[in-house]
């Protein structure tokens, strides 16, 4: 009999992802929410996972082999406090995805405050087309694929890399468990002003992702951006690239139509041909590239 998992919080964009990648895999999935909503109730339904909305204790009966917890989360919460009662065995979401997903993969992590949704999604889809099928999970569904996360036989795997806390039992970062081969650092800013108080805490937080990347992987990063600078400053053990700074990676002057060459070192090695404008896009297609 399969192995059955029980995730609190699945509607989210990560546990949602996290609950399609366990079905693929062969699990049993149900889960709860205290708003059952689409568009990831609707992902969930189309792959035969039960829901049941709230968070009421009597879910207990359920018996799971282990309940996996969300990061919306706390004390308080009935089913939590229950299951804590009966020493049951839980997880978080990002731990189980590590332990049960991630090993032995390419991990791709793109991290960063703003772009990631984007960026992962872009870089999927690169692999997709470079015939490589990654698995991934994304934290929304993107035009190019029909579902937010898969679980494919590829040893790459593409991950949006939160900064953001694992869960209440555990408040480092989720992106700290990913353990990625190529690291994506897209930006930095202050965000999250209710788990950090400042922007050093954050960048404390992505120094803690660097000290994970192996030497023998990649460090991507915006050579912009002077919080990233700052972040590597305090210690990388690992190749770096830069993007959006001279030396690096660097996007031409936008077409009409918002196309631009790309070019390494100062030299062009192709042109992007697409319909989006702004210096962001720009950037976040370099990271992706």
């Amino acid at each position: 009999m399969a192995a059955h998992l029980h995730i609190l919080g699945i509607c989210g964009t990560f546990m949602g992802g996290l609950a399609a990648i366990a079905k693929t895999a062969g699990y049993r999935v149900t889960g709860c929410d205290a708003n059952v909503y689409p568009p990831m109730s609707e992902q969930l339904a189309a792959l035969g996972i039960e829901l049941t909305e709230g968070f009421d204790e009597g879910q207990l009966a359920l018996r799971p082999d282990a309940w996996v917890v969300g990061n919306v989360v706390t004390r308080g919460n009935p089913l939590m406090e229950a299951i804590l009662d009966h020493g049951e065995r839980y997880v978080s979401g990002p731990q189980w995805l590590a332990e049960h997903v991630l090993g032995g993969r390419h991990v791709l992590a793109v991290a960063g405050t703003h772009g990631k949704t984007t960026v992962a999604a872009m870089l999927a889809w690169i692999l997709e087309q470079a015939g490589r099928f990654p698995g991934f999970l994304i934290g929304g569904v993107p035009l190019d694929f029909p579902v937010s996360a898969r679980l494919t036989g590829s040893p790459f795997f593409v991950i949006e890399a939160d900064e953001y806390d694992t869960a209440f039992f555990d408040k480092r970062s989720k992106f700290v468990h990913y353990r990625p081969r190529t690291a994506i650092l897209n930006n930095l800013e202050f965000d999250h002003a209710d788990i950090f108080a400042d922007l050093a805490a954050i960048e404390r937080q992505f120094h803690h992702f660097v000290r994970i990347v192996p030497r023998t992987g990649l460090i991507i990063t915006n050579g912009a951006d002077a919080a990233l600078r700052r972040v590597l400053a305090q210690g990388c053990w690992t190749p770096v690239e830069s993007f959006g700074a001279p030396g690096g990676w660097e996007a031409g002057e936008p077409d009409a139509e918002g196309g631009f060459e790309i070019a390494w070192q100062g030299r062009v090695l192709g042109r992007l041909t697409w319909q989006q404008m702004g210096a962001h896009n720009r950037m976040n297609a370099l990271a992706a590239v």
